[in-house]
């Protein structure tokens, strides 16, 4: 018995409503300009507080603003509905292998966060539970997911990609495309009960399947009590991992102390003369402060592979060590690989923010083994791209 299955009542755009997930912004104000620009957007509903009609409003106080948007998206035609589907879902671009995956409802007791826990989907990233709280709240105004979790399939990977390549072949065409800020073309195709539906959720659900996006989502599925929740099943052949880096707005003591505090933990600092870019390989993580930016070294522990990894020793020895900061401060926004090593730098150079840290993407097959050993990766260190569009596809919550 698979623990992947049809979606009972789906939502199913017809254009226009395609959304990047909430956690994709490095900017808040960059959130309401999009939503501005693209008023049916899906984005407005699951970030109403972020919508120019609901500024100055707390998150949950815009909730009302996010069912009256939804409400009108459905009777305006944005969406159509549709019962049992599964959806196919091929992610493309000019020069890019294309990407594929399955929209599907997966099992919430299935997921694992630790060795002892039995289950096929596994959460090993720490989370911000104020975003969790977050999600629980708007699924419970909406009675439907919007977004959905990214998963990957690491037991028959190639199988399911093989077969997801077939059948969006085979389709004809699409029922709805949409184009991402990059630029990739999303098109989705409904598949209903039959035979090709029950193989593909067979394979779908063949294997351990790692959370590569969406720890909040998921974590939310459980807190709120829901018994399946929205998922892209994917390969590992459809995704690849870029850097995730961190901007810190407002510093806790000067630049030259620091490094000072850095090189007293035992690390190895350089001056970077020129650009400073994103690290080629791990090992070492690039710094911008006002005027100068730097090659930083960090001491590796005694703890284990896991614990040396560069993004937990930014948490740890740069991050709460160094400067004193709880991986949730305030003062430090996680940007993902879509913002190029260019503009983090610039905002240190313009002045809205005072230090800029660039570390080296995780690798996937690292990312892989760490989850199957069912170890915890540090918060915010995978970015995967491509990624899945929210608002393409909706699951209603039954009643």
């Amino acid at each position: 018995m698979t623990v992947v299955h049809p979606i009972a009542r789906a939502w199913i755009t017809t254009g226009g409503t395609g959304a990047q997930n909430y956690d994709e912004f490095a900017d808040d104000a960059e959130i309401t300009a999009i939503i501005e620009a693209n008023p049916h957007s899906a984005l407005g509903i699951e970030m109403p507080h972020r919508a120019p009609e609901s500024q100055g409003k707390s998150f949950l106080d815009a909730l009302p603003d996010a069912v009256a948007r939804f409400a009108e998206a459905r009777a305006d035609g944005s969406y159509t509905p549709a019962e049992q589907v599964t959806v196919l879902y091929r992610i493309s671009a000019p020069g890019e292998e294309p990407a594929y995956g399955l929209f599907a409802m997966v099992d919430t007791d299935q997921i694992s966060t630790r060795a002892d826990e039995p289950g096929l989907v596994i959460r090993n990233e720490d989370v911000f539970i104020a975003k969790v709280r977050e999600r629980v709240a708007l699924a419970e105004a909406l009675g439907h997911l919007l977004s959905p979790v990214l998963l990957l399939q690491t037991g028959c990977g190639d199988e399911l990609h093989a077969a997801l390549a077939a059948a969006t072949d085979a389709a004809g065409a699409p029922a709805a495309t949409d184009t991402d800020q990059a630029g990739r073309t999303h098109a989705i195709w409904l598949l209903g009960p039959g035979p090709e539906q029950d193989a593909l959720t067979a394979l779908a659900g063949g294997g351990d399947l790692v959370v590569a996006d969406g720890n909040h989502r998921s974590l939310a599925a459980q807190t709120g009590g829901l018994r399946q929740f929205l998922a892209v099943i994917t390969t590992p052949a459809s995704v690849a991992i870029q850097p995730y880096n961190r901007l810190v707005s407002e510093l806790t003591t000067t630049p030259e102390d620091l490094l000072d505090r850095l090189r007293a933990a035992g690390a190895d600092i350089e001056p970077i003369d020129g650009p400073v870019e994103v690290p080629e390989a791990g090992g070492t993580v690039h710094l911008r402060l006002a005027g100068q930016g730097y090659a930083v070294r960090l001491p590796a522990t005694a703890e284990g592979p896991l614990e040396n990894l560069d993004h937990a020793l930014v948490e740890r020895l740069l991050l709460r060590d160094a400067l004193g900061l709880d991986p949730g401060d305030k003062r430090i926004t996680y940007v993902g690989g879509d913002y190029p090593a260019s503009w983090l730098t610039g905002e240190v150079d313009a002045g809205r923010a005072e230090l800029a840290i660039l570390i080296a993407p995780v690798t996937v097959a690292d990312f892989v083994a760490v989850n199957l050993a069912r170890e915890k990766m540090p918060r915010k260190s995978t970015w995967f791209t491509p990624k899945a569009r929210g608002g393409l596809v909706v699951a209603e919550l039954p009643r």
